[in-house]
C-alpha cells in the first residue's frame, strides 16, 4: 500500500518475525531517509502482528493482503499491482523469492493448477465478517483462527486458561488434556501476518 505493508510470515525460530520487523525497519528509514534527503523517524508506532493458527485462515489471509489494493482502488487487478506478490502467487513472476505456503501448494498438483485455483480464489471478494475480523485481531494482536490456542487468546483478559480439570504438571496425561494451559505467543512454524505501523503523515512509502 502507499503508506503500510502487510506480510505473512512463517518463521523458523521463536522471535524471529520481531527481529526481523526491527531489521527491516531499521534499513528501511535509513535508505529512504537517504534518498529523500530527510532525517528522523518514519513510521508512527510499532508493527502489529497476529498468529494465524489454522490452515483455512491462512488462504484468507493472502487474500486479504493481495486483494486491498483493489479494496483501496488502486487498482482493478491484483495480480497488476507493483508492490503485490500475487503476480508471483498466480506464476506470473517466477522469480519472486518467495517461499509458497503448504496451504497454497495444496490447492493444485501443479503450478498451473494452483494458479487457476487461487485466480477463483481472488475472484471472490472476502466478506465484510472477513475482513473485520482480520483487522481486529491484528489491531489487538490476538491468534487467528479455530484451534484451542487461538481460542485461548480469545478469552477475557486475565484468563489464565481454559476452563478444565486442575493441571498436574508431573502427569503427562493431565497436560495433553489441556494443550492450551500455557500458550507461548512466539510459536516456530506457525504462521504470522504482520503489519508494519503506518508512515507518517505525508511521506507515502
Amino acid at each position: 500500500m502507499d503508506n503500510h505493508v502487510h506480510l505473512l510470515l512463517t518463521p523458523s525460530t521463536a522471535g524471529a518475525v520481531a527481529k526481523m520487523m526491527q531489521r527491516l525497519g531499521r534499513n528501511y528509514v535509513a535508505l529512504f531517509n537517504g534518498r529523500h534527503g530527510r532525517t528522523g523517524t518514519l513510521w508512527e508506532g510499532r508493527y502489529k502482528a497476529c498468529l494465524v493458527d489454522s490452515e483455512d485462515y491462512v488462504l484468507r489471509c493472502y487474500r486479504y493482503i493481495e486483494l486491498n489494493p483493489v479494496r483501496a482502488r488502486m487498482t482493478d487487478d491484483p495480480a497488476t499491482h507493483r508492490w503485490s506478490s500475487c503476480a508471483a502467487n498466480l506464476g506470473q513472476r517466477p522469480q519472486s523469492g518467495l517461499q509458497p505456503h503448504p496451504c497454497w501448494l495444496a490447492l493444485g498438483t501443479d503450478a498451473e493448477k494452483r494458479a487457476l485455483a487461487y485466480r477463483i480464489l481472488l475472484d471472490e471478494a472476502l466478506d465484510e465478517t472477513t475482513l473485520t475480523e482480520i483487522r481486529d485481531y491484528l489491531r489487538q494482536q490476538r491468534a487467528l483462527g479455530t484451534t484451542p490456542l487461538a481460542r485461548w487468546s480469545r478469552q477475557k483478559p486475565g484468563a489464565s486458561r481454559a476452563p478444565g480439570p486442575p493441571i498436574d504438571r508431573r502427569n503427562p496425561q493431565t497436560m495433553k488434556s489441556n494443550p492450551i494451559s500455557e500458550p507461548d505467543p512466539v510459536i516456530a512454524g506457525s504462521e504470522w501476518i504482520a503489519r508494519s505501523a503506518r508512515a507518517k503523515r505525508g511521506t507515502p512509502l
